[in-house]
């Protein structure tokens, strides 16, 4: 029954940061950014995310960084909103999945034709 709640509580978290992502005003974090994974620790006190840029891995990188430097403000906008008694500390990770997914519908296209 705990795996239920964990779950809901990472995809709590995963549709709260999406929100939280448009309000911080950091200039690294401008631009399509997608969290791609959440990794929620069992007792609720880490969580990694998996960002990734339709600009490329250099722009997730750069917004990383930007996330990082507001982890403060997004952690206490999670603890707000999800009225949890500990919010989390975030780790962002840059990955570059979406650009490897639109490269393999790119050659997959070319192949067609």
């Amino acid at each position: 029954m705990a795996s239920h709640k964990h779950d809901r509580l990472t995809e709590d978290i995963r549709r709260e940061l999406t929100d939280i992502f448009r309000t911080v005003k950091d200039p690294r974090v401008s631009g399509m950014i997608s969290i791609v994974k959440v990794d929620l620790a069992g007792d609720q006190s880490y969580c990694k995310v998996y960002i990734s840029s339709l600009e490329g891995l250099e722009a997730g990188k750069r917004a990383v960084e930007g996330l990082t430097s507001a982890a403060g403000y997004i952690r206490r906008e999670i603890g707000q909103r999800l009225k949890m008694r500990r919010s989390p500390e975030f780790h962002f990770v840059a990955d570059d999945s979406i650009e490897y997914s639109a490269d393999i519908a790119r050659i997959l296209n070319d192949l067609e034709k």
